[in-house]
């Protein structure tokens, strides 16, 4: 099959990651991509095999009607068997643009759950709206990455009967545990192996909630805790004053190491002891199955299906409770120094939960299924 994929952009995410490990991973069909708004790294994502990818380079919030000219016509051009739509706006855009060129195949593709007014754009939540009309008439299936996604979605007026949960997989080759990545890690942070090391990997955004976890980190140092910490993502280093400021302000200067964005989360993941979500929305996080997959065990606010994939081999708590983030840390933290048998045990079942359920393999399986119709 030909599948053409729309996507809003290319920019590190989520989303966008799957997508490309998708592609990749599948030998199977022929793929293209195309992004709405400009590709900064097209070069080395063209380079990747198994794909051919074009950029419409919309500026990020606008349209452009040659845009969208351009955007009928490689469909028409690359004649699809099947179209999947990724994020929002290009579920609304892409699907439209695919029904105009004929195509009536067309999969949504849901990666968020809820969207609180004053967190994201109003154009946004504006759009989402037309997206839950549009539901009826544009898409074959809405795919939905988490139960509780759909379970939001379909509340506010999306197609009841299109829904499908296919759920994020993973690649446990590049994401297991590596005894060489958490040494070469902490080495450059020039941390010692005792130092109970705390990590989150996620953009500097309203809905990850870093403010809570700032808070929480604070709530360990005033109850005398030793613990290093690094932050890892788009605009967390130290060129964002405003968090700068807020951990400054909490005194935690000594602790925190914020290292931007990176693209070696694997040597992350096994360099922590602890992984933290501190968000206040979330579908799937990709980054507690990357960090599982890794055997570092997860404290998560309980937010998409963070519950579902950290089960019991983590902490799950409520958002916006930092006080509750830190009381897991610090249940963690003793697991880890008075009974480690017990914690090597429980890393171990972190890796074997994403390995048994979440994997590239199972997650490419049901796409190829709703694509050919025999979902």
């Amino acid at each position: 099959m030909k599948i053409l994929h729309i996507i809003t952009g290319l920019n590190k995410g989520g989303a966008e990651t799957l997508l490309c490990n998708l592609c990749q991973f599948d030998k199977e069909h022929e793929h293209t991509i195309i992004s709405l708004s400009n590709v900064k790294d097209s070069q080395s994502l063209s380079s990747m095999h198994n794909f051919s990818l074009y950029s419409l380079d919309f500026p990020i919030g606008k349209v452009r009607v040659l845009g969208l000219f351009k955007l009928y016509k490689l469909i028409k051009k690359i004649n699809p068997d099947a179209i999947q739509t990724w994020l929002i706006h290009a579920d609304l855009i892409g699907g439209l643009a695919a029904r105009f060129a004929g195509v009536k195949n067309i999969f949504w593709g849901v990666h968020h759950t809820i969207l609180f007014q004053g967190k994201v754009k109003f154009s946004t939540i504006f759009i989402l709206k037309c997206n839950a009309f549009l539901s009826n008439f544009v898409p074959k299936k809405i795919i939905y990455c988490a139960e509780k996604s759909r379970l939001i979605q379909e509340s506010i007026g999306f197609n009841k009967s299109k829904g499908l949960v296919i759920q994020n997989g993973y690649d446990i080759k590049n994401f297991s545990q590596n005894n060489i990545l958490r040494k070469d890690f902490r080495n450059e942070l020039g941390c010692s192996d005792n130092t109970f090391l705390i990590g989150h990997v996620g953009s500097y955004h309203p809905l990850k909630d870093q403010s809570n976890l700032i808070d929480a980190l604070a709530f360990l140092n005033k109850k005398g805790f030793d613990y290093s910490a690094v932050l890892v993502g788009k605009n967390l280093d130290n060129n964002n004053h405003d968090l700068v400021s807020k951990i400054r302000e909490n005194g935690l200067t000594d602790h925190i190491i914020l290292l931007g964005e990176r693209n070696d989360i694997p040597a992350v993941m096994n360099g922590i002891d602890l992984f933290i979500l501190s968000s206040l929305s979330e579908a799937f996080p990709n980054v507690l199955n990357e960090a599982m997959a890794c055997g570092t065990p997860c404290v998560s606010t309980n937010v998409g299906d963070a519950s579902l994939i950290v089960d019991n081999t983590g902490w799950v708590v409520s958002p916006k409770d930092p006080k509750a983030i830190a009381n897991a840390v610090l249940e963690a933290a003793n697991e880890k120094q008075s009974d480690n048998s017990t914690w090597i045990k429980r890393k171990n079942e972190c890796h074997q939960r994403i390995a048994h359920h979440f994997t590239l393999e199972k997650m490419l399986k049901k796409y190829k299924e709703a694509w050919a119709g025999n979902d």
